[in-house]
């Protein structure tokens, strides 16, 4: 099976998503789906173990956002708030070069960034392995649109390039004759 550059793309947004279930479920743990199939087991058997996250569920937009910024001078404070950013620029950058559209691709962006965090969270309960955090599911989003962002500029930075060495060549990929360098100047 030859591999194309679409489905090498699609395995390293797999690796990528692999990672962040490591990162955001098990803190840069081992992955162990039998872990979390006792986790959900003990859960199931134990509903209150799902309200005692809720407890510590955060709702409030922006409430963990503005305690973050006023302890920038933490460490804890500074990953959590531009580690939620950075961890999901990589899903805007695969998402906006699968869909060549650009429209599309922030759309796409916008839609798995923002799904794709709400399950985490939601898994976090589910789970008992963390708490769930509104204020996670909007940087997560935003990293996930300015990784977007990030590739449709530089397509557009790229574009620019080569329609001003296109122009210099008449368009046409060829270099211009001394009368149409003439006529295109004019």
């Amino acid at each position: 099976m030859k591999l194309t550059p679409k489905w090498m793309v699609l395995l390293l947004y797999a690796l990528y998503v692999y990672v962040l279930v490591k990162i955001i479920l098990f803190k840069f743990g081992d992955v162990n789906i039998s872990f979390l199939w006792q986790q959900l087991q003990r859960s199931m058997d134990n509903p209150e173990y799902m309200q005692n996250r809720l407890q510590f569920a955060n709702f409030t937009p922006f409430k963990s956002i503005h305690q973050n910024m006023k302890r920038l001078s933490s460490p804890h404070d500074v990953i959590n708030l531009f580690g939620n950013i950075a961890i999901f620029i990589p899903n805007g950058i695969f998402v906006s070069v699968l869909l060549k559209n650009k429209w599309m691709g922030w759309l796409g962006a916008f839609v798995t960034s923002f799904g794709l965090s709400l399950g985490l969270e939601c898994s976090q309960i589910l789970f008992s392995m963390g708490s769930f955090d509104v204020d996670d599911l909007i940087l997560n989003t935003a990293g996930g649109v300015i990784g977007c962002s990030m590739v449709l500029v530089l397509k557009l930075t790229l574009s620019e390039k080569q329609s001003h060495i296109d122009e210099g060549r008449g368009g046409k990929g060829k270099p211009l004759s001394g009368a149409k360098k003439q006529e295109a100047s004019s």
